[in-house]
């Protein structure tokens, strides 16, 4: 089956760009988002706009969602008007959202009794990647369900891999904010140390980048955390959400995690002190307070 007509649900700072991507890549897109307004960008580029997620299914051979949490997805995939009551036989809902891997899980079983295909396809590389089309997206589910939607995937990621049976994007997907959150620390620290050594955080951030110790955090973030820059590619309340996930598998599993675990209580202050919607450079101040502003 060749894939011509996709649906998005989700049209947030990443999912708006992703659907984009696919209207710019030549399918036939149908959107819908719970704040109606967020839909008009994607009517300017030619996509349609449905009145519920169920209407979106209907007209959709490959169905994504982009929500915040685990309650989100369910919600549109089986509430009442949700994708579940539209998704025709044969179709495919690909959620890209950051959810448990038991939630996944689950609706990969209640859609199979409708005979609907499921892929849970968390995505990473934060606005600048869903902007470029260059995520890498991290996929489980059955294989041929996988292929039938490799060239819709292909629209959104660059680097696009099938990692396991449903649930296994979820898992990886924790693994990668394990390692992110850790990154960010290490951002964050190079830059303090930096900072009280008073010497220009700037010139350290364009040479270790350019080292053994670069990442994509000091290369992306670390220039917005110098300049005080702390507008959301991607916010510390979604980071929080993903870590407490990330704690509960680790819980699960016996996994002792302590490096998450330090992050998740920087970004727990950062919270308490109102400021869960800045993006995740902001754990710099965190280590600013830390060392007595």
């Amino acid at each position: 089956m060749t894939v011509e007509r996709v649906g998005f649900i989700g049209l947030g700072i990443m999912g708006g760009p992703m659907a984009a991507n696919l209207v710019r890549a030549g399918f036939a897109v149908t959107v819908w988002n719970r704040t109606a307004a967020k839909a008009e960008p994607l009517a300017e580029l030619g996509a349609a706009v449905a009145s519920s997620p169920a209407g979106v299914a209907e007209r959709s051979e490959v169905t994504f969602t982009c929500v915040t949490a685990s309650r989100d997805v369910e919600e549109v995939v089986l509430g009442p008007g949700g994708i579940a009551e539209g998704a025709r036989p044969g179709s495919i809902v690909v959620d890209c959202s950051t959810v448990a891997p038991a939630t996944a899980r689950l609706l990969h079983a209640r859609l199979a009794e409708r005979g609907v295909g499921f892929l849970d396809a968390p995505v990473s590389g934060g606005d600048v990647g869903a902007k470029a089309g260059t995520l890498a997206v991290m996929v489980g589910g059955e294989p041929e369900v996988f292929d039938r939607a490799l060239p819709a995937l292909r629209a959104i990621g660059k680097t696009v891999v099938h990692v396991g049976p449903p649930g296994a994007g979820q898992v990886v997907k924790l693994c990668n904010q394990v390692a992110g959150g850790l990154h960010l620390l290490a951002m964050a620290e190079a830059i303090s140390l930096c900072r009280r050594s008073g010497v220009d955080p700037g010139k350290m951030l364009e040479v270790v980048s350019a080292g053994a110790a670069g990442s994509w955090m000091l290369q992306q973030l670390g220039p917005r955390a110098v300049a005080g820059d702390f507008a959301p590619g991607f916010m510390v309340d979604l980071m929080q959400k993903d870590l407490g996930l990330v704690l509960e598998a680790a819980h699960e599993t016996h996994t002792p995690l302590p490096g998450t675990a330090l992050v998740r209580q920087l970004f727990e202050m950062l919270q308490a002190r109102g400021r869960g919607r800045d993006g995740t450079q902001a754990i710099v101040e965190a280590l600013r307070l830390l060392a007595g502003g």
